[in-house]
């Protein structure tokens, strides 16, 4: 399943269902074929996907330094970083807020 995110202010955004998901339960929002981010929610979902990030590279950053300290070589992440998968959608907020418009997916 892929999660299309449209926005009558943006372009759409497409993510595969994973990385939709996580986006999703990120902001508190069930994941599932249909839903909407009001203009009023967008700040908080940005700053949701923000928090999210940090905590992200915190985890790195203590794994990275718990194996050096061990004497081991720092461990490889899969993928892309969440800072690196939420860009287009905070754009995306940021430019739907501004214009006071829904994101909303499965419509």
């Amino acid at each position: 399943m892929l999660y299309k995110f449209k926005s009558k202010a943006t372009g759409d955004l497409i993510m595969l269902e994973p990385q939709g998901q996580q986006i999703l339960k990120i902001l508190g929002k069930t994941p599932g074929p249909k839903g909407i981010i009001e203009p009023a929610d967008m700040l908080a979902a940005i700053e949701a996907l923000h928090a999210a990030v940090e905590r992200e590279e915190a985890a790195r950053e203590q794994a990275i330094a718990e194996a050096r300290a061990k004497g081991e070589p720092p461990p490889r992440f899969e993928g892309l970083a969440l800072r690196q998968r939420v860009v287009p959608f905070v754009d995306m907020l940021r430019r739907a807020q501004a214009e006071e418009a829904d994101v909303v997916w499965g419509v």
